[in-house]
């Protein structure tokens, strides 16, 4: 089957209502190709600004979801409380999640597992650092996230890959073509341990630096269903990022 090419905006821990207003009115207002997937993330605090104010069709995604369904988990948000806000998608594992705040491959897949079984659709991350990857480990590692996502038994078709290498997020460093696309196929063909039903229709993102600069050309690889978008997220060239099939 033919995957919907999906672009997400990862705002990490950046703007305020002025900044974010004038993002979201820029997306209210832009030609998207009606064929893309889209769907922002901005930081919890202006979630429900998003939500209330961007255009329908845009999806709106949490950054970072709990696996309980309420209580006493200061500073964590629900499940239940993001499909109350109308936020149907969370972002979970990106790297500086499983780096910086020390998120296990255990906790990362149980927090997929909670999300998915109560209707919460996740961009799940995974990738490999710079000395993984100098090692000639990128695919043992990614497999490796991939096989503690499989042992929790998620629902896959509420999922959506970002292969994101850790050297290549928020430095100007991309990957190339070859090396992202080498590493999309090797994923797809993990997921054929799944079903081949999961392999075909999972979509793979690449995030790692992506620009409307180099979009056009990982765009093309077959086994590159979309980007997960960083800093340019931020800027008015998103758009130009969200359209990059048409050119």
């Amino acid at each position: 089957m033919a995957r919907k090419f999906f672009v997400g905006g990862n705002f990490k821990m950046n703007g305020t209502i002025s900044s974010i207003k004038e993002i979201v009115n820029n997306l209210n207002n832009a030609n998207l190709d009606p064929s893309i997937e889209v769907v922002i993330a901005p930081p919890s605090l202006y979630l429900l600004l998003v939500r209330e104010n961007l255009r329908p069709e845009i999806e709106v995604a949490a950054q970072n979801v709990f696996d309980k369904p309420n209580g006493a988990f200061t500073g964590e948000i629900s499940v239940t409380q993001l499909k109350d806000s109308k936020i149907n998608w969370t972002i979970l594992g990106h790297s500086e999640r499983r780096t910086i705040l020390k998120e296990s491959d255990a906790v990362v897949s149980q927090k997929t597992k909670f999300a998915t079984d109560n209707g919460v659709s996740v961009i799940w991350c995974c990738g490999e650092s710079l000395e993984e990857r100098e090692a000639g480990r990128t695919i043992e590692v990614v497999s490796s996230q991939l096989e503690a996502l499989k042992a929790e038994n998620p629902d896959w078709s509420k999922i959506v890959i970002a292969y994101e290498p850790i050297w290549a997020i928020g430095t100007g460093k991309v990957a190339t073509t070859e090396q992202a696309q080498e590493v999309h196929k090797a994923i797809r063909d993990w997921l054929k341990g799944v079903s081949d039903k999961v392999a075909d229709e999972t979509r793979i993102l690449y995030g790692g630096s992506v620009s409307e600069k180099n979009c056009g050309e990982l765009s093309k690889q077959p086994d590159i269903d979309g980007f997960l978008v960083g800093g340019a997220s931020l800027k008015p060239a998103f758009v130009d990022i969200i359209n990059c099939k048409k050119q």
